[in-house]
């Protein structure tokens, strides 16, 4: 190696090591559009019935560097609730139920991310539901490598399930069949797929020219 090119090689290896630390953390936010959280519960003993929640918003403040610095936060609305039958609807609303009127929200809100696996996480938080708050584990995949949209949005996608047993939530309603089954089964099995846009800082507007200085006035002539 010539002196030239171990003068340009010292020269690069400087610019790297005094180059600062491009940041690791970001704020990623639920986008609504393409996010579901689905449901899933035994009916009569016999059946699956499954729903979803249509209206969900959350943040996720990801540490790529260490992802078990990372924390999220979901809100539901449980008025959103939609299985396709209206009347199903109106009954899970009611008190008997998720009782929207008095709880119109559940919430998950993180105590501590671990690695599961190679892509793999588990997240466990504080979901409060109907009025209750009791810890829950999430097996999450992901979240997916970030990567630019065609219209020049960053995003990256997350899969997650969970199963609850409703009566920790004190969401005890339920109807003795003939055979004494029940009708609604009270284990809940959970799955959310979200897609994640990275959040934005505003730039800071430019700063205001700065203002001429006023022109001195003429010299009067001589008399």
């Amino acid at each position: 190696m010539t002196m030239r090119n171990l003068k340009v090689l010292a020269l690069a290896l400087s610019g790297v090591l005094s180059a600062p630390a491009f940041a690791q953390a970001g704020t990623w936010e639920v986008d609504p559009v393409h996010t579901a959280i689905e449901f899933s519960v035994r009916h009569m003993m016999v059946s699956t019935v499954k729903g979803q929640f249509e209206k969900v918003k959350g943040t996720l403040e990801l540490d790529d560097k260490d992802v078990t610095k990372s924390t999220v936060e979901v809100t539901i609305d449980l008025a959103s609730v939609n299985t396709h039958e209206p009347k199903r609807d109106t009954h899970l609303k009611s008190p008997d139920f998720f009782d929207v009127a008095k709880f119109p929200t559940a919430t998950f809100k993180s105590t501590k991310v671990q690695k599961a696996g190679k892509n793999k996480l588990k997240v466990t938080g504080d979901l409060t539901l109907h009025g209750v708050t009791k810890p829950v584990v999430l097996d999450v995949e992901g979240p997916t490598p970030a990567f630019k949209t065609p219209y020049g949005t960053m995003v990256r996608g997350v899969h997650a399930t969970a199963k609850i047993d409703r009566k920790d939530f004190a969401i005890s309603w339920n109807t003795v069949l003939d055979n004494g089954g029940l009708g609604v089964g009270n284990e809940v099995s959970l799955e959310l797929n979200a897609e994640l846009s990275e959040k934005t800082v505003p730039a800071a507007p430019a700063p205001a020219p700065a203002a001429k200085p006023a022109a001195a006035p003429a010299a009067k002539p001589a008399k």
